[in-house]
């Protein structure tokens, strides 16, 4: 069903770039927070990365969507650049801008350079953490693109401090001005008055002390790290119970170290699950191991929940986590430190107490949704 009722409140044009093919779902989150910024501009154009089988679709009444329909990954950026040469038919009042500085950077940067329409990249992941070219041939290949894009973007929007920081330390020459910081939205009201629809303890009644991740099932989310850490910690509390809800490429690797390091009857997975309010409020600890991230946003949902949580040196750590404050940060892939602060946690009600507290506190000062799109409009600046 398409939106109608849409004001109007800027005369900029935006031709947005990305891979998010949920926004071809009928009330996807993503879709309808699309249609939210779509009320900060004149038009919306967005130019999807997909295989074919989609086509092109108005979900509101200046918000449209053209899928790629590429035969190949490879041909995402090229194909996009066909599509947005279409789309922007005169330079002024037009903005580029990229959900990525990688392929879809790419395709934005070849549209600019023959419109002459300035290009904003958008930042969300840490892609100058070391960890992250490790991860594969592909994400060298992105540090590549990120590097000679980012000098060539007319602005640049990310989402933390740390990745402020990396480009800043990075790109000398890139001027500060031009960088906006805006985290990324989490409806923490929203999060607040959801009911419990599934409490954890009814469901897993042999755990007294239930730890929850949630997250794609990824390599970066080292994952593995937290199973390792259960075998030790299931020892010597063998009714600790850890909940892993996810989906993804690591998935049967990570049931294979469950079963190897005959964790079954202490970590269970679970698929994804769009309301995880439940999980929060009803997990004693919420847990976050990756190697590297943007910003976190399930660490916002948890605190928001009144979850205690523990989480590597990544994203918003140090920026909105502080450790002993509002969580425990430890260190990137340590084993023995992720076990001292799950003991901790277990065995220190106050300490959990005061994470759980200070940590409804520090959202309370998180942005409004109003509030957020008004920065988000702030950073379409041409």
């Amino acid at each position: 069903m398409q939106e109608k009722n849409i004001k109007i409140s800027n005369g900029v044009k935006i031709l947005s770039i990305g891979s998010d093919k949920n926004l071809f779902k009928e009330n996807s989150a993503v879709r309808l927070r699309i249609i939210e910024y779509g009320s900060l501009v004149e038009e919306l154009h967005i130019i999807v990365f997909s295989k074919k089988g989609f086509s092109n679709t108005q979900i509101a009444g200046n918000i449209f969507l053209y899928p790629t329909n590429s035969s190949t990954r490879w041909l995402y950026p090229f194909d996009a650049v066909k599509i947005g040469k279409k789309i922007i038919n005169q330079k002024e009042g037009w903005l580029i801008t990229v959900q990525d500085p990688f392929e879809a950077g790419l395709a934005g940067f070849l549209i600019k350079r023959k419109s002459g329409v300035p290009l904003h990249l958008q930042i969300h992941g840490d892609f100058l953490s070391p960890y992250f070219a490790r991860e594969s041939l592909l994400n060298k290949i992105r540090v590549c693109l990120a590097k000679f894009l980012i000098p060539r973007a007319g602005r640049i929007r990310v989402v933390s401090e740390r990745i402020k920081n990396s480009i800043t330390s990075k790109f000398r020459n890139f001027e500060i001005s031009k960088i906006t910081l805006l985290p990324i939205f989490v409806d923490v009201k929203k999060t607040q008055e959801s009911l419990i629809k599934i409490n954890l303890h009814e469901k897993y009644p042999q755990f007294n002390f239930i730890i929850l991740m949630a997250s794609r099932l990824a390599k970066v989310k080292n994952i593995g790290l937290a199973i390792e850490a259960m075998a030790e910690i299931a020892q010597k509390y063998p009714t600790i119970g850890l909940i892993i809800v996810g989906e993804g490429k690591e998935k049967n690797n990570l049931k294979s170290k469950i079963e190897n390091l005959k964790l079954d009857e202490n970590v269970f997975m679970e698929p994804w699950n769009d309301d995880l309010s439940s999980y929060y409020k009803t997990a004693d600890l919420f847990l976050l191991t990756s190697n590297h991230e943007g910003y976190g946003m399930s660490v916002v949902e948890a605190m928001a929940a009144g979850c205690p949580l523990i989480m590597t040196d990544v994203g918003c750590a140090g920026e909105l986590v502080k450790n002993e404050y509002n969580g425990l940060v430890t260190f990137l892939g340590s084993r023995e430190g992720l076990v001292e602060g799950i003991e901790r946690m277990i065995k220190e009600p106050a300490l959990r107490e005061k994470l759980k507290n200070n940590g409804l506190a520090t959202v309370k000062n998180l942005p409004t949704k109003e509030e957020h799109l008004n920065l988000y409009k702030e950073s379409w600046q041409l």
